[in-house]
């Protein structure tokens, strides 16, 4: 298949367009635009969800789509004219029901308002021909009605669905139910690649990349040092960029503030969950939770970072995981200290330090700050050019031939 430009994409994703947290879905997705009509369905709201959220800006702006099913269509001028979000209308809370006929059932019923939309697409747009591509959201969308045919159907997967409780009660067989209808699974480490070769063979290893874009401004303009960090000039900034939440060390996160009180430990992202409370984070001096920033902000604090961290636990769930975070930290030319928590991350090991265990991580953390070079900076940049979603999409291209042959 050489004309690639022919096909339109309609991306039915767990990451909403607006969220302030990096998403490779949108990544993708803008990238596609470049040539390709991409329709980025949003993660459905439940009913739930809307009675919870209802006063938020980003529900209100979606309330005639979410209620009526009108307004469901907006173009993301800022991106491509070629990018437009979809909202379906409100879906049922059911993954609190156990296994059986009521929740097949009412999934049924949450898989035919996603369906609707996807007619209304077709029919608003004109579309003929078109890939679809899951991803990460088994719970809809594992078998097209006869009305509804795409050229492919592609899954990605992103995580290892059974180390967390929530997807794991039925995310394990749902997902392994997708992977063996749809032609072609995606995945983002080389560790689900083989966990998910067992239910198909047509897996392909397809890691996440680094939106150049914008992490280069890091190196490419100046920008006025963030209000948070006014006062604190006399201070090396060791920065974390993403979710606080499970996935990080918090006994290694504790030792690395209490080893390195000289400087400013400063983490950009939401909390999601309560663990940093173990190690009473907020109450470090040294420490400062920025909170949720939009991607476009990121390169602002990066630019004033002295070194950056990924402090995740090893364990089954992060083995699985290839961090966005680590081709943005290098496309900025930062410093990058991580933990050996997964085989993609050691791939990485002539471009950034890792530390085996608490002692070396902590170390390193000051051998990164110290022997800072413009040759280094310049190594991690070319490395990350390497990594690019313009990359990714090619590959993406690459593999739906492949299948065509197949």
């Amino acid at each position: 298949m050489n004309q690639t430009q022919d096909y339109d994409i309609i991306i039915f994703t767990l990451s909403r367009w607006d969220s302030p947290i990096s998403s490779p879905s949108l990544s993708l997705a803008k990238e596609f635009a470049k040539h390709n009509r991409v329709f980025y369905i949003d993660h459905p709201y439940s009913f739930k969800d809307f009675l919870k959220e209802r006063n938020q800006a980003e529900v209100k702006q979606r309330t005639k789509a979410l209620l009526l099913g009108k307004d469901a269509y907006k173009t993301l001028h800022q991106f491509s004219s070629n990018l437009i979000a979809v909202t379906t209308q409100l879906t049922l809370p059911v993954n609190f029901l156990p296994k059986g006929s009521l929740y097949n059932t009412l999934s049924r019923y949450n898989d035919n308002i996603v369906f609707k939309a996807i007619r209304n697409i077709i029919k608003d747009f004109s579309v003929k021909k078109f890939i679809f591509i899951n991803a990460f959201d088994p719970y809809f969308c594992r078998q097209f009605p006869e009305d509804i045919q795409p050229f492919r159907t592609v899954y990605q997967s992103m995580d290892d669905l059974s180390q967390v409780t929530y997807t794991a009660k039925h995310g394990i067989a749902l997902e392994a139910d997708i992977i063996k209808k749809y032609d072609i699974t995606l995945t983002t480490s080389k560790e689900l690649t083989r966990l998910k070769l067992q239910h198909s063979p047509s897996v392909y290893y397809h890691p996440n990349a680094a939106d150049i874009s914008i992490f280069g401004k890091t190196i490419s303009e100046k920008f006025e040092r963030p209000k948070e960090l006014i006062g604190f000039e006399d201070k090396k900034i060791i920065g974390y960029t993403g979710n606080i939440e499970s996935r990080i060390d918090y006994q290694l996160l504790q030792k690395v503030i209490e080893t390195h009180q000289d400087k400013l430990i400063c983490m950009v992202g939401p909390i999601t969950t309560d663990e940093h409370e173990s190690i009473g984070l907020k109450k470090y001096k040294n420490v400062i939770l920025i909170g949720p920033k939009k991607i476009t902000e990121l390169p602002q604090y990066l630019q004033y970072f002295d070194c950056t961290l990924i402090p995740f636990k090893k364990n089954i769930l992060t083995k699985s995981i290839y961090p966005l975070k680590i081709n943005e930290y290098l496309s900025a030319g930062k410093a990058v200290v991580a933990t050996n928590f997964s085989e993609d991350i050691e791939g990485f090991g002539n471009v950034i330090y890792i530390g085996k265990d608490t002692d070396e991580f902590v170390d390193k953390i000051a051998i990164a700050i110290n022997s800072n070079r413009q040759e280094q900076v310049s190594q991690r940049v070319a490395f990350a050019q390497t990594n690019t979603w313009t990359a990714r999409v090619e590959s993406f291209w690459e593999i739906i031939h492949e299948s065509t042959k197949k």
